[in-house]
């Protein structure tokens, strides 16, 4: 009898040994990297009087760096905080996801993820961050979080205009002195200038300004961009992002005219008289101007037109017997070319 006890306590253990060795932890299942998309880092919004609009790009890749054919979902999550309870160095008491649908990949153009809400409550603050999923268990990194406080907003500024001056653009508008619901404007207000090469994808350039005009510098003359101003109420300290223009458009000119000419020579020949000059120095200029005047002339008027790779020009149409004074102007490739100042004037007896 004890035998068959040592025997079968001995089955027992071991049976017990091998169900403990048999029961692990579970984790969740790991997506490997060739499905996860790459984390959407261009999440943005835009308030009006009807809530807050989300829009972000679509991920082409995963983070692998392979090509996306399509996405599954969004995840859009959202947060909540009363502004008098804010604490900036406090976790994120981010919900559960909201789902979006999602749709297929363009390999040749960037599709637009869009979500809009109109659930918001004044004098909160607010945080959203997206997800893009391939399937239930493959979801990207968390994008960027875009925050905002909700106020009634204020309305977006008026006669917008853009101007191009020399390597800047002049962005003006009118002053905005009402709230979404035509209530007076009671709080401070900035203005955020906005700037796109296209037409699509708007971002802020500089700080925002107490005035209503902003001046867009250091840019290359020639170049075209599209500018959008928003309007922000200072509420506590804290921007409350108000209506958006639309957009305006200017280009950067060339205002700055070459050097003048020097080293101005007159010189009589068989058939006329011969005028030289040194070349600008300006790598811009395209050409120069030749003036002349007479003794009982007080303005010089053009005689010709001149390449830049030149610098002589000769007058055949002279008379006898009289006095004239040349000077020469350089111009460069501007569409609307800039002309120096006249040079010094050579004088000769023809």
């Amino acid at each position: 009898m004890l035998r068959k006890a040592q025997f079968a306590g001995a089955i027992l253990l071991t049976g017990t040994l091998f169900l403990a060795g048999g029961c692990g932890y579970k984790t969740e299942p790991v997506p490997p990297d060739s499905i996860v998309p790459k984390a959407i880092e261009d999440l943005r919004y835009s308030v009006s009087e009807k809530g807050v609009i989300l829009n972000w790009s679509f991920p082409k890749e995963t983070i692998r760096g392979t090509d996306l054919t399509d996405i599954a979902t969004f995840d859009v999550y959202r947060a909540v905080v009363p502004l008098k309870d804010y604490c900036p160095t406090c976790p994120i008491p981010f919900n559960e996801a909201i789902q979006v649908p999602g749709g297929v990949v363009d390999p040749e153009k960037t599709r637009q993820g869009t979500y809009e809400t109109s659930l918001l409550r004044s004098g909160h603050k607010y945080f959203f961050k997206v997800n893009a999923r391939t399937s239930w268990w493959a979801a990207s990194p968390d994008s960027n979080i875009v925050s905002f406080v909700w106020h009634i907003p204020a309305k977006a500024p008026e006669g917008v205009t853009a101007k191009g001056v020399d390597s800047s653009v002049v962005v003006s508008w009118q002053t905005v002195t009402q709230l979404m619901d035509e209530e007076k404007v009671s709080y401070p207000l900035l203005y955020q200038v906005q700037r796109s090469r296209d037409n699509a994808g708007f971002e802020s350039i500089g700080e925002p300004v107490k005035a209503t005009r902003f001046v867009d510098k250091s840019l290359k003359n020639g170049e075209t961009f599209y500018y959008k101003v928003q309007s922000l109420l200072m509420v506590d300290g804290v921007a409350v992002s108000g209506g958006l223009s639309g957009s305006v458009a200017a280009t950067a000119i060339d205002q700055t005219p070459p050097a003048a000419p020097t080293g101005i020579t007159a010189v009589q020949t068989g058939g006329g008289i011969k005028i030289f000059w040194d070349k600008s120095q300006d790598a811009d200029v395209k050409g120069y101007k030749v003036y002349r005047r007479s003794a009982d002339e007080k303005t010089a008027r053009v005689i010709g037109d001149v390449s830049g790779v030149y610098s002589i020009f000769e007058d055949v149409n002279v008379a006898a017997d009289g006095n004239y004074f040349y000077s020469v102007t350089a111009y460069d490739k501007a569409e609307t070319p800039n002309e120096s100042e006249q040079s010094r004037e050579a004088s000769i007896r023809h």
